[in-house]
């Protein structure tokens, strides 16, 4: 494989995924409002904080389900065609195209347009898949939510297995290709580094004693959130 062909798909996925369209859409819509100074509420409680993760979620909560899922559109086609795009043309050579799948998310974690300050990753992820396994999509979440509401009883669980998933499933789809199990590992990896500002945040919450407010709030605050909570209270999976 050219080394040169690496780093133009590299390059081009990169640049592509930067593109942050939850911003563009917030502003054309409010006339200028910019998403990253939106605040998410702590329920129950008079405290707030700055929305982190800058992507369709925070659109959705801020400007409602419609508006979030435009950006969701946006977001898996600015993956999915630089992808497709190294798929067809060179579909002698797997790597070529995970590199571009990878670099894409990566552009849209860390856009270097905005201070590499993105998004968290799940529609990116989504829209590579479209392109290399879209059955994955499907039965990883089904998977994810069954674990998490059934199983394991646990919010993260239904929330995050779906990315752990890939990994067994990608591995057994693809007869153990390596790059597909490189695939599936980086993007494990890259969604936890994108998590970590969430994380400290739960950390902050904990220690102040306010991380069921903390989780209350996060998931009322936008459309995918209200739907995680009502599966929840049907499924009588505790929150915190």
């Amino acid at each position: 494989m050219s080394f040169y062909l690496e780093i133009i798909s590299a390059a081009v996925a990169y640049l592509l995924g930067s593109i942050s369209f939850a911003r563009i859409v917030t502003y054309i819509s409010t006339s200028g409002k910019d998403i990253t100074e939106h605040e998410i509420p702590v329920d129950g409680t008079d405290e707030s904080y700055k929305v982190l993760s800058i992507g369709a979620n925070s659109v959705s909560s801020l400007l409602g389900a419609k508006f979030g899922m435009v950006v969701s559109l946006f977001d898996v086609l600015k993956v999915f065609l630089p992808t497709l795009f190294f798929k067809l043309s060179y579909p002698e050579q797997p790597a070529l195209y995970l590199i571009a799948a990878t670099f894409g998310v990566i552009g849209h974690i860390w856009p270097i347009y905005h201070r590499f300050h993105g998004g968290s990753g799940f529609t990116a992820i989504m829209g590579v898949l479209f392109v290399i396994d879209p059955i994955a999509i499907f039965v990883t979440s089904i998977v994810g939510l069954f674990l998490g509401m059934v199983v394991f009883r646990n919010m993260v669980v239904a929330t995050l297995s779906w990315i752990w998933l890939l990994i067994p499933w990608l591995w057994w789809r693809t007869n153990g290709s390596w790059e597909h199990i490189l695939y599936s590992l980086a993007i494990n990896i890259l969604f936890i580094l994108a998590m970590i500002p969430e994380i400290q945040n739960v950390m902050t919450y904990k220690e102040k004693g306010k991380t069921l407010e903390y989780a209350m709030g996060n998931l009322k605050s936008n459309p995918m959130g209200r739907g995680m909570l009502k599966m929840a209270t049907f499924f009588k999976v505790e929150i915190k």
